[in-house]
């Protein structure tokens, strides 16, 4: 991977872009650290489906899902109830 920083980035977008479509994804930094990548879109959906489960996915998988969706009993605080008087 190549490294732009982000001044030479924005000043040079076109070669930028091209970099990343022929090269692969090119990394930006700024003050020295890295920021950023560029990837090409090929590649960023490829990522994307290999991040999200398919919803065929979540319904075979043999991990229960039900206890992300409720919390722990006693963490929740309640409200007091105000009686008028």
């Amino acid at each position: 991977m190549h490294t732009w920083p982000v001044q030479d980035a924005k000043a040079r977008f076109s070669e930028f872009l091209d970099a990343c479509i022929t090269d692969g994804p090119q990394v930006v930094t700024r003050r020295g650290a890295e920021a950023a990548v560029l990837v090409p879109i090929a590649e960023w959906r490829r990522l994307l489906a290999a991040a999200r489960p398919s919803l065929k996915q979540l319904l075979l998988a043999d991990s229960a899902r039900a206890e992300t969706l409720v919390p722990e009993r006693g963490r929740v605080r309640r409200r007091r109830a105000v009686v008028p008087g």
